[in-house]
């Protein structure tokens, strides 16, 4: 019998814990973090996946850091772009870079059979998901902050976890087909085109007057920060839903 799987949401529990001697498997650990380091030694298994943004990974004493790191930049060449660029020009090559990726990827996804662009892979988002997650994450940090919309907040968007954030007006629970999606979707992309095909470096340094919902209230954010954070989060989405729809093609 399967045991059911415990879940454990904003706790603290586990923060400098030491767990010995005891069985794992199935231990997933999911939008966590951890400012010292997180350490695993002396254990063995058949299957370990690590995904996220660490600044040092080494796997039995050798540092795999900047090889996993040329090697996703590799899979990914716009996360090179997102993460140089500073500079209004910069920022303008990197989302047309995003916005031709994307295209490609979204006629991709158009030759599979609807259901399977709802289909979970390896329980990560779904490709619709995904792009629910992008549309969100471009209103909350480009429509709220930079443009300052009185209603930035797509109802079809999908914040981190997949969950709601305050105040944004979420519908989590809907299942929108891929059309559906893709409206809001191309719109404010195409709102973020027209802000960047005329900003200046001027404008990029331009601190906004709202916060990002769930972000740190006390910190700045520049118009800078902001495009930036939707660049990254469009290279690294990108990433997953090629891997996922590479799976899903070959069944």
């Amino acid at each position: 019998m399967a045991t059911e799987q415990k879940t454990y949401v904003d706790s603290d529990r586990f923060r400098g814990a030491l767990i010995r001697q005891s069985d794992v498997s199935g231990l997933e650990i999911r939008d966590c973090w951890f400012e010292e380091r997180l350490k695993i030694v002396d254990c063995w298994g058949r299957d370990v996946y690590l995904g996220g943004d660490f600044g040092r990974v080494v796997v039995n004493d050798v540092d795999v850091t900047a090889h996993v790191e040329a090697e996703l930049d590799r899979l990914e060449p716009n996360r090179v772009l997102a993460r140089e660029a500073q500079t209004a020009d910069e920022i303008r090559a990197a989302w047309a870079a995003v916005e031709a990726t994307w295209t490609e990827t979204v006629e991709q996804a158009r030759a599979l059979p609807e259901e399977l662009l709802h289909e979970r892979v390896d329980d990560e988002w779904s490709f619709i998901e995904t792009l629910r997650h992008l549309l969100h994450a471009s209103d909350k940090w480009v429509g709220n902050p930079v443009l300052e919309e009185d209603d930035p907040y797509h109802p079809l968007g999908y914040g981190p976890g997949g969950e709601d954030e305050t105040g944004t007006g979420l519908t989590v629970g809907a299942d929108p087909s891929l059309q559906e999606v893709l409206e809001p979707r191309l719109a404010r992309m195409a709102t973020v085109r027209e802000l960047v095909s005329t900003i200046t470096d001027a404008g990029l340094d331009r601190l906004c007057a709202r916060t990002p919902v769930g972000n740190d209230p006390e910190a700045d954010y520049s118009v800078r920060r902001c495009l930036k954070v939707v660049l990254a989060e469009e290279a690294e989405h990108h990433r997953y839903a090629v891997r996922d729809l590479a799976a899903l093609t070959t069944g």
